[in-house]
């Protein structure tokens, strides 16, 4: 499933309906909720050759933690834009600066301090789940190579206490790799995973339980994620081989 960035009359009705409901903060304009969204889905995808995998996991309605790997400053721009619904992400502190932190306020993101027991995003993303919102969260905390070795307790603590599902997605393709110079246009892929309903137990225990639960599916996902992009890399290679052979 390809989402486009194009966004459907009815789309646009329910992003408005949304805000209303508050699935997006207080002090978010659902019209440049909406203005992000396409931002996202046009001039922040066009550098690169997105292939999106089982887009039809990605539930309509109903709150939704969506917990992904960190690997380049351009994932969360490009989930904003391919995902068909509104969206409320928790970004760091630092992008809320100038005429930048101006516009991700009033597309709906909200700001968190790194390593600091910051309270007010929270409760703001937890306001958005309870009224039936999606509240996106990279779990690392920061980017990283992309390989989900660690997870902070943000994102099991929101879903477990607005009862909401945990949406697991994955990016392979948006960091460049050590030593390589600037790539044209590379090969993205994407894979969202299965919602899934994290375990209720008490304590600290109970959230640690949670939290490692998140890494794991992520760290699943990942692995799905490789085999998928690895075996159309070899149905390509048999299919090159066989039109070689053939003209031979």
């Amino acid at each position: 499933m390809n989402v486009e960035g194009s966004h459907s009359r009815d789309a646009a009705v329910a992003g408005t309906s949304a805000a209303a409901d508050g699935m997006l903060p207080e002090g978010a304009s659902p019209g440049l909720h909406r203005l992000g969204r396409w931002i996202g889905a046009t001039f922040v995808r066009w550098p690169y050759r997105v292939t999106i995998h089982h887009g039809e996991r990605v539930p309509r309605s109903g709150a939704i933690v969506l917990v992904a790997n960190h690997s380049s400053l351009v994932d969360g721009p490009l989930l904003f834009g391919m995902l068909r619904r509104s969206a409320v992400f928790l970004v760091k502190y630092e992008m809320f600066r100038g005429p930048l932190g101006w516009f991700l306020r009033r597309i709906g993101q909200l700001p968190v301090r790194r390593g600091e027991a910051d309270r007010t995003p929270l409760m703001a993303a937890m306001r958005v789940l309870r009224a039936g919102g999606l509240v996106g969260v990279f779990p690392e905390g920061t980017r990283s190579d992309g390989a989900v070795a660690n997870a902070q307790h943000g994102a099991a603590w929101l879903a477990r206490t607005a009862g909401a599902q945990v949406l697991p997605v994955v990016c392979r393709g948006t960091r460049r790799p050590e030593g390589r110079k600037r790539r044209f246009r590379p090969k993205v892929d994407v894979l969202f995973g299965e919602p899934v309903t994290l375990p209720t137990g008490k304590g600290r225990a109970g959230l640690n339980a949670a939290t490692e639960q998140v890494r794991t599916e992520l760290v699943e996902l990942l692995g799905e994620l490789d085999r998928l992009v690895g075996e159309g890399r070899d149905d390509r290679h048999e299919r090159d081989d066989d039109v070689r052979g053939n003209q031979a």
